[in-house]
């Protein structure tokens, strides 16, 4: 529940209040991201500003002590202020491509931003939004400084494609990536295993891959507000199902020597 009652004077009568958030760049200078570049209590607190605190240390410590470079998806149009600075590259998924305000927002993030493709495996919607976000947009944001303002954007020509499939289809197959290599041409694919093979005989349009992996594979329920960390099983998904780690490691593997194999051929092309 919110802490801050609205007024009576106020309009907005299926709001039950309005609490405030850290301004963008107050929490830039608080956890700054280095040159190089905590697990959220299920308590039954909704503490969305303590949460964007424990997210961008957590980004920090990612890029700045491990040094490992990272990607992050664009849920809304407001979080993004707060870690991208940190971000390589962001995904919108299937559900929010053909969002306009996704798209807006892509239009003015400063790396790269990969589409996924529709719920139903078709590319029309990710396409569409590819071509809308590498356009400059007008529209009501939220500047570092947490103040709504109209922004003005250049348009993003580091969007891209992501296959992930269907409700019912794949488009990863052979065909659905030759077709996609034609709209557009470069596209990171959701796995699977005929990404290693296509691969391996010299595709060269996939360009990356998505592996929903955790430490262990499967998925579990949220636990009931309230009932702590403790009703968690350690590193299973809380989302979607996802592969283990040791799954993830024999995907990669594969992966590495399809990669080895297209060079060669890449090598072998040039020679002749």
């Amino acid at each position: 529940m919110s802490k801050t009652p609205v007024p009576t004077e106020y309009d907005d009568t299926r709001i039950l209040g309005y609490d405030p958030l850290v301004p963008p760049a107050l929490l830039q200078h608080e956890i700054k991201a280095s040159a190089e570049s905590l697990d959220v209590v299920i308590k039954g607190r909704y503490d969305s500003a303590k949460s964007l605190r424990i997210s961008r240390q957590l980004y920090s410590d990612l890029t700045s002590v491990v040094g490992l470079p990272i990607g992050s998806e664009m849920l809304d149009t407001i979080s993004p202020q707060y870690f991208s600075d940190f971000l390589s590259f962001g995904a919108i998924g299937a559900r929010t491509t053909e969002s306009q305000l996704h798209r807006e927002l892509a239009s003015g993030l400063s790396f790269p931003i990969g589409f996924k493709n529709g719920t139903d495996g078709g590319l029309a919607v990710a396409l569409d939004a590819v071509q809308a976000s590498s356009k400059g947009h007008h529209f009501m944001g939220v500047t570092k400084n947490g103040m709504a303002a109209i922004t003005t954007t250049k348009g993003n020509d580091c969007c891209f494609i992501i296959l992930r499939g269907g409700k019912k289809i794949t488009n990863y197959d052979v065909e659905s990536v030759k077709a996609a290599k034609e709209a557009l041409p470069n596209v990171p694919i959701q796995v699977s295993n005929s990404v290693a093979e296509q691969i391996s005989n010299g595709e060269d349009s996939i360009i990356g891959v998505m592996i929903e992996s955790n430490i262990h594979e499967g998925k579990q329920p949220m636990p009931p507000a309230g009932s702590g960390k403790e009703a968690l099983k350690y590193g299973v998904s809380i989302t979607d199902g996802c592969v283990s780690w040791e799954t993830t490691v024999e995907m990669l593997t594969k992966l590495s020597q399809a990669v080895q194999t297209r060079r060669s051929l890449k090598k072998q092309k040039v020679s002749n």
